[in-house]
């Protein structure tokens, strides 16, 4: 960019400021580009303000004070002076302190210059306002203070993500800043911060080659002090305060001796996971303890029912050393298996009575102090909850942490009917995985109104002492991350209204506002598209059956059902195209920017998709026999060389080289249990398979085509193929209301020979498109019909395709129903079936300040409706609130009706989350969603898996209907933190497809 440009780019981002208002992301502008009346000037005229800090502050407040030196220099190329406890005589002066630490604040609170009401004694508070014409930047803690200096750092354009993925700062020559009073104000959080996990191979390998030997020798992991520091200036910037540290092979305190000094100096809180207790993680004790060598005097073995002292005096040197390094932590309590698995030892309630008691025995002894006074967690995950459950307590000050499934559901509210635990209630959440039904590790899969609407929950239910998530290797999951940190400190900041804002600000952030737009609705646009699928899944297919069978050499999108395989696999190539073109816009400065925030994720989907649509297309088309299938085999060959040339620009061809080695995480090659064993189905395999192309999982199929011509015919709903099949091909029903894609004729060649076919109806008014023609390969002919001129009723009608000697008849089916003017309301059946979007109800009909709330997007598909308020009491069925969706049906009898539900867990103290349908005046039948899928039994059962995997839980009810013509399909609340997605009312021709039949044509909406 020229200097004009950038000047331009400059007064357009904080113009956005004063547009945007008061938020977490874009907050109420401080700075501005031109002097206004009482302004404070940064920089003026050249010269900067002088930063001073006292010499007797808090660490973190010190340190801090000297990126804000940087971000102004960053901005104006002018590096301002830094010093201490004496502040120059002339010139303007930025004061930073700490009340109660620093005498340069200290001093104008007791002159009354500095009302300091309201904000002293707060947790993590801060205050700005300029007082006798200096600027002050204070805080009720050394946290509240770095958080108003990094807001000032944000608001003069240096984004929280400025190191982490290379945003550059948009330049200024002057900075002033409002001398009117403003704060941040107190989180509601109190404890929020992320988990660094699964992070091998990714950042494992990133890490060693950046901060590793040749840049600390002696700490070869690479997870060094280093590398923490940029963990933690993250983190603050985006106002966390709380980190667990990475496991995979990495111990904290040992990967460097300066990690928890540095901690300290940055002012992070810092936890171990929920699976290390006492401040070690579980990698110490494998480094140390094994049979006959166990420092600790014991066996080796994690077991606290049978090395129980060896295991005490180990969690005990865990605690003498948070003593000695004088960090802040939050400890964490009970016990699980090696490996962040269930305890060898069982799960017996008296047991974990005991492994707490000796834990806080341990805590007094080693602290000298009161237990109560030292922050402490439990975190009820995965079969921990079940002592919750059987009435297990914790100490009363103890921090109790409920948790999602993994896959971003919350297990478990607190019970509003039983007394508040006064140490508080935690959440461990999940944006990253490792386990069944498969790892998701990859690129960022989660969708900004799920995870809203799962965070509302929290607040609701009264979780606001401590939020972490596993971020996994923290780089791929910004977005979400940052949102979760934002909610977290201010959940009335963004109501469900306010998400658009927040993507657009999130895009103004880092990328200017003249394309924020633009990048924002990609970015929505992906997370609705990848929300569908974990891309890591799109090789399973799950098949009906007693007991479910896996398939992992199939697609779970149909390849012949409402062109369900072609149809996402366009939406993906089209948002590509879109995040191209906006890439060509940028300034050529912002493009590694883009790069690792939106475009290589848009991309690498994208090309993900295709190859799979060519891989299975290919499969099918090689057992048909079709000539087309190698070239689709080396369609799939090349999707996958596209893979591996994303990835190398990700590692080489982006900032200099500087995140070689980061994009090395597999999402190709998961399945082959030959391969890779019993755990295949979900663990990842150790590579893409990049030795050769052909070896991706499962392989194509290259056939051997003869020579002569020979005519093969396929049709839409179909995966035989004619002549060979029996009987006559009939293709699915035409309707005039019908909205699925229209129905198709492939006529193919077996061989190498061209051959020229026809393709003809028996009557005028079936249209084929076209006729016929030339086969190379293949040539699909499109089929419909002239309504103007079809008869009333059902006809089927003959199709004949001709070429290479053979013929073969195919049927159309043709349905043109009369249609009275009092049924032209509502959705019409067509294709023998309803489909419905939640959000398309006729009406939606409350009770007693309980409703059905629209919620965007949370569908695979579409919106999702669900009850609010999220704490309301459970309703009799057919009494409650209800949404109502008419409909016209032509087919009387036993009908199917299909909800498809967001895969949700029995959050509530109930036994399971209930729903009910009814048509018209009929009794309502009731669903218990998480009973009739195993959803609310977490101990990763097949259907749990089902239901995540899908990311829908998919139940059905039968109803008798006796009539054809209009129905009223009534959806009941039953129990709050129901989501309804879909509806799909199935009258006999439904097919089978991933994401139900597109929506019903609806008449006099």
């Amino acid at each position: 960019m020229t200097s004009d440009e950038q000047a331009v780019h400059r007064r357009d981002f904080l113009r956005l400021l004063a547009m945007l208002g008061a938020g977490a992301t874009l907050t109420p502008g401080v700075a501005e580009a031109a002097p206004e009346k009482g302004g404070f000037p940064l920089v003026a005229r050249g010269k900067a303000a002088t930063l001073v800090v006292s010499s007797g502050d808090k660490p973190g407040v010190r340190r801090v004070a000297g990126d804000l030196r940087d971000d102004i220099e960053r901005v104006t190329g002018i590096r301002p002076e830094l010093v201490f406890d004496r502040p120059p005589e002339s010139g303007p002066v930025v004061l930073i302190g700490t009340i109660g630490h620093s005498p340069l604040v200290d001093d104008l609170v007791a002159a009354r210059k500095l009302d300091v009401a309201g904000i002293a004694g707060k947790w993590e508070t801060s205050l700005s306002q300029v007082v006798d014409g200096r600027l002050v930047l204070t805080g009720s803690d050394q946290r509240g203070v770095i958080y108003g200096v990094y807001e000032v750092s944000r608001r003069i354009g240096v984004s929280p993500w400025y190191w982490w993925d290379d945003v550059p700062v948009p330049a200024a020559d002057e900075l002033f800043v409002s001398g009117a009073r403003f704060s941040l104000g107190t989180p509601h959080v109190k404890y929020r911060g992320f988990f660094i996990n699964d992070e091998n191979p990714a950042l494992g390998t990133w890490a060693p080659a950046h901060f590793g030997p040749g840049h600390a020798p002696g700490f070869p992991n690479g997870f060094t002090s280093a590398f923490y520091a940029k963990v933690f200036e993250t983190l603050l910037r985006l106002r966390g305060n709380y980190l667990w540290p990475a496991v995979w092979g990495r111990a904290f305190a040992e990967d460097d001796p300066l990690n928890h000094a540095t901690a300290k100096e940055y002012g992070v809180v810092m936890g171990t996971s929920h699976e290390a207790p006492m401040m070690r993680g579980i990698e110490e004790w494998n480094r140390h303890a094994s049979p006959g060598r166990d420092p600790y005097g014991g066996t080796g073995e994690w077991s606290f029912r049978r090395n129980a002292e060896a295991v005490k005096a180990y969690w005990a040197d865990g605690i003498r050393r948070m003593v000695r390094e004088d960090f802040e932590g939050v400890v964490t309590l009970g016990m699980r298996g090696n490996g962040d698995v269930s305890l060898p030892d069982g799960d017996g309630i008296e047991l974990m009575r005991e492994i707490l008691a000796a834990e806080r025995e341990i805590l007094a002894r080693e602290t000298g102090r009161d237990p109560a006074t030292v922050p402490q967690v439990w975190t009820l995950y995965k079969e921990v909850l079940r002592y919750w459950e059987k009435g297990l307590r914790p100490p009363d000050d103890v921090i109790v942490v409920f948790t999602d499934d993994n896959w971003g559901n919350i297990r478990k509210h607190p019970d509003p009917a039983l007394p508040r635990h006064p140490g508080g209630y935690g959440l461990y959440y999940h944006f990253d995985y490792v386990g069944g039904g498969r790892n998701y590790k990859w690129v960022d899969t989660n969708l900004l109104p799920n995870v809203w609407e799962q965070l509302h929950q929290a607040v609701a239910y009264g979780t606001d002492r401590l939020w972490v998530v596993n971020a996994g290797d923290m780089k791929g999951n910004e977005l979400p991350l940052q949102f979760f940190l934002d909610y977290a400190w201010d959940p009335s900041a963004w109501p469900l209204e306010r998400l658009s804002t927040w993507e657009r600000g999130f895009a103004e952030t880092n990328f200017g506002r003249g394309t924020a737009a633009a990048i924002a609705e990609v970015l929505h646009t992906y997370g609705r598209l990848q929300s569908r699928r974990k891309p890591e899944l799109l090789n399973r297919r799950i098949t009906p059956g007693t007991p479910i069978v896996y398939d992992d050499q199939a697609t779970p999108f149909s390849l012949v059902n409402y062109r369900e395989l072609d149809v996402v696999t366009e939406e993906w190539r089209q948002l590509s195209a879109k995040a191209e073109k906006i890439s060509a816009r940028l300034p050529e400065t912002y493009r590694d920017a883009y790069y690792e925030l939106v475009l290589y994720a848009v991309k690498a989907s994208a090309n993900l998709y295709a190859l799979r649509q060519a891989e299975f297309t290919n499969l099918l088309y090689a057992a048909q026999g079709r000539a087309s299938a190698n070239a689709l085999a080396a369609a799939t060959e090349a999707r996958f060389a596209d893979d591996l040339a994303l990835a190398e620009k990700f590692n080489t061809g982006i900032a200099g080289g500087k995140w070689r080695g980061f994009q090395t995480q597999p999402h190709i090659g998961y399945g082959d249990v030959a391969r890779y064993g019993p755990n295949a189905p979900w663990q990842q395999p150790e590579k893409d398979n990049v030795a050769l192309p052909d070896e991706i999982f499962p392989a194509v199929r290259r056939i051997a085509v003869p020579e002569p011509a020979e005519l093969g015919v396929a049709i839409d709903g179909s995966e035989q193929w004619w002549p060979a099949a029996p009987g006559t091909p009939v293709l699915p029903e035409f309707s005039p209301f019908q909205s699925a894609p229209g129905q198709y004729v492939d006529v193919f060649n077996r061989g190498r020979t061209p051959f020229r076919c026809t393709v003809t109806a028996d009557v005028p008014w079936v249209r084929t498109e076209p006729r016929g023609g030339r086969v190379d390969e293949q040539l699909r002919v499109a089929v419909s019909v002239d309504w103007s001129r079809a008869p009333r009723g059902t006809i089927r009608v003959p199709l004949t395709v001709s070429g290479a000697g053979r013929e073969v008849r195919v049927e159309a089916v043709v349905r043109n129903p009369e249609l009275p003017a009092s049924w032209r309301r509502g959705f019409i059946e067509a294709g023998g079936y309803v489909s419905m979007e939640a959000e398309h109800c006729t009406a939606n009909l409350g009770t007693a300040g309980v409703s059905w709330r629209h919620i965007p997007d949370i569908g695979r598909t579409g919106g999702g409706m669900t009850p609010f308020p999220v704490t309301s009491a459970s309703q009799a069925p057919g009494a409650g609130p209800r949404l109502e969706y008419r409909l016209t049906l032509f087919t009387p009898g036993t009908v199917t009706v299909w909800a498809y539900l967001s895969p949700r867990s029995n959050v509530l103290a109930g036994d399971g989350l209930r729903y009910a349908v009814s048509f018209d005046d009929a009794d309502p039948q009731v669903v218990n969603i998480t009973k009739a899928t195993g959803a609310d039994d977490m101990t990763m059962n097949r259907q749990w898996e089902w239901t995540t995997s899908d990311n829908v839980n998919l139940t059905s009810t039968r109803h008798a209907l006796g009539t054809p013509g209009p129905h009223v399909l009534k959806f009941w609340m039953v129990d709050p933190a129901v989501v309804v997605q879909k509806l799909v009312v199935d009258t006999g021709g439904l097919r089978p497809s991933y994401l139900g039949p597109p929506e019903s044509v609806r008449l006099g909406r």
